[in-house]
């Protein structure tokens, strides 16, 4: 029997913490130790499985409970294992009798338990893992005392819902606040962080009397970039020269992205100007090498101004405006005040003016076609879509990058007609392919573009495609990348509302390229999170980009969000992307972009 006013007190603590920030780890070790206390068996233990991953959590009230936790993990097997997966409780009031543990009945046995008791830690959408109660004495346990432990199992589990949603609340917090400081492409410092920055490098240099500086950079005629080659090129080059310029900064230096293509350095506890200096001939450095991005090869230059504190005095926004001011000078050819950086103006691989005439051709010609990246279950690799890769053959220039071919589409006026083809040509596709399998068993993802997202009317054009090719609307996933959606929030907000009203769904691409703003996850009615490649190769090496990835992951999860990690091009990289619980895959590990025919024919 268990006395009544036993379980009431432990259910009073329980109710207690449920108001408290009391740890997760902290409520299981509480839970074992007072279970010991008011049920009749030696030892008791519990652990936190998520499905397809090792155990999360484990608490015990002793050694030998830690070590038959422990086991049942390594053994892969044993009621723990079993009630996390059924959901219901398993007995097993003598080990020496049947029972379906091959391995880990013996070795409990040998370290002298007789008998186990399992309870599941249920809550509305499943159970999260399972309380195991040991004894050392063969015999069954009382039907209140298995009421008890069940009764304390969910509420446990009612606790540790509970402590996990505060734990995101609290996570989404943090990171809603670090994104209101950092530039939501390149994840710098931004302008109100740098003012931050800078008034504590005011007080650092009344305490020191020391001096600082700023050198203001501005990227030299970077909207002849944006105009050549589209916004998602120029915004890949942002971040390349915001990944270059960090690699120069010193421990205690702040570089910020202040507006476009504006960059500041401050530099601190400076000793003399030759420590600028320095400066200033890396960053000579780091423009001398070309860009290379999404095949478009640039070669960009810029503009500094360096303005300088005086040893002990106040530096503020004034400081800035003065560096600006520098490098205003130095861009129209004064030196005055100012260094300046000339590499040239940023160079266009391809002749522009001569692809807008030929892309008109090339309709024609045939010249454009389709290719389908398969996309796959991440964990068991089973096929669940793909996405439409444009390509562009020129007779006599090759494979022309489908940002250059999109940002010639957008100079010549063509790109309601180059949007049309993708959709029409890859809806047709998807009819052949998708001819038998069962409904809603393979999606079709196709790229979209700011200027085709914000066209007027683009969702009831594209629901007038999706009906002459006669496919369901859920079948289809259009891609966004996030700076189409902070270019103009509200508008973009209103137009993938409409296109989920008509079943579309959404999927936001690239996410992480640019240290990408989570308040966008929160924000659009977004069904997919497709994490970039640069974080899925990065995460065997780089402790930071598997923890993005991991964090990216649980917080889509939370928003009902099926992440897709994209480049996966070895199992090494597959498994670290298992590990951190992205559902869906993508990359050369899997399939190389295929013609449909190719695609269909694999498929059958």
């Amino acid at each position: 029997m268990v006395a009544d006013d036993s379980l009431a007190l432990v259910l009073r603590d329980f109710a207690r913490t449920m108001l408290t920030d009391f740890p997760i780890q902290k409520i299981l070790d509480h839970l074992v130790e007072r279970i010991v206390a008011i049920l009749p068996v030696s030892a008791a233990g519990v652990t936190l499985i998520e499905p397809g991953q090792r155990p999360r959590y484990v608490a015990a009230s002793d050694e030998n409970a830690l070590r038959f936790e422990q086991l049942q993990s390594s053994l892969g097997e044993g009621p723990c294992l079993t009630a996390a997966e059924s959901g219901e409780p398993v007995l097993v009031p003598d080990l020496r009798g049947e029972h379906p543990y091959a391995r880990f009945g013996p070795a409990a046995i040998a370290a002298g338990m007789a008998a186990v008791f399992t309870f599941p830690l249920r809550h509305d959408n499943g159970w999260l893992g399972a309380l195991d109660l040991y004894r050392d004495e063969v015999g069954p346990i009382s039907d209140s005392a298995q009421l008890a432990a069940q009764t304390l199992a969910d509420v446990a589990a009612a606790y540790i819902i509970n402590a996990q949603a505060r734990e995101e609340s609290a996570m989404l917090a943090g990171w809603l606040h670090d994104q209101s400081l950092h530039d939501l492409l390149t994840g710098l410092p931004n302008r109100a962080l740098l003012r931050q920055r800078l008034q504590h490098a005011s007080e650092r240099a009344r305490l020191s009397r020391s001096a600082a500086a700023v050198v203001f950079l501005d990227l030299d005629h970077f909207t002849r970039v944006n105009e050549a080659f589209g916004h998602d090129v120029g915004d890949q080059a942002l971040v390349a020269v915001a990944q270059r310029l960090s690699a120069l900064t010193h421990p205690g230096d702040t570089l910020a992205r202040v507006s476009g293509d504006e960059f500041v350095f401050l530099v601190e506890d400076l000793a003399d100007a030759t420590e600028v200096d320095d400066l200033l001939d890396r960053i000579d450095a780091a423009f001398a090498q070309e860009y290379e991005l999404s095949g478009v090869r640039l070669s960009l230059s810029a503009s500094a101004g360096v303005a300088y504190s005086r040893p002990g005095a106040d530096i503020t926004d004034d400081l800035v405006i003065a560096a600006g001011s520098a490098m205003d000078q130095a861009k129209n050819g004064g030196r005055t005040a100012g260094t300046g950086i000339d590499f040239g103006a940023a160079r266009q691989t391809h002749d522009l003016n001569r692809l807008e005439r030929d892309l008109t051709a090339a309709f024609a010609a045939g010249d454009l076609h389709l290719r389908y990246q398969p996309r796959v279950r991440a964990r068991g690799g089973e096929f669940t879509g793909v996405e439409a890769l444009l390509y562009w053959t020129h007779p006599t220039l090759g494979h022309i990058p489908a940002p250059i071919a999109v940002a010639a589409a957008e100079r010549g006026g063509t790109s309601d007609r180059l949007n049309t083809w993708v959709l029409e040509r890859s809806c047709r596709d998807w009819l052949r392919w998708s001819a038998g399998r069962q409904p809603g068993s393979v999606d079709l993802s196709v790229n979209v573009s700011a200027r085709q997202l914000m066209s007027p009317g683009f969702p009831n054009a594209v629901s007038q495609r999706l009906t002459q090719a006669g496919m369901s609307a859920p079948g289809l996933i259009l891609e966004v990348t996030e700076t189409i959606l902070i270019e103009d929030g509200t508008r973009a907000l209103r137009t993938l509302q409409e296109l989920k009203a008509l079943g579309i769904r959404i999927a936001l691409d690239n996410f992480g390229s640019g240290l990408g703003a989570f308040n966008c996850l929160r924000r659009y009615p977004l069904d997919f999170v497709k994490i970039d490649r640069s974080l899925v190769s990065n995460m065997a090496s780089d402790p930071s980009s598997a923890s993005m990835v991991a964090a990216i992951t649980d917080l889509s999860h939370t928003l009902n969000m099926t992440v897709v990690a994209a480049g996966v091009e070895t199992t090494e990289q597959r498994k670290n992307v298992v590990n951190a619980g992205c559902d869906l895959a993508q990359g050369y590990l899997f399939a190389q972009p295929m013609s449909a025919a190719a695609l269909s024919a694999a498929l059958n």
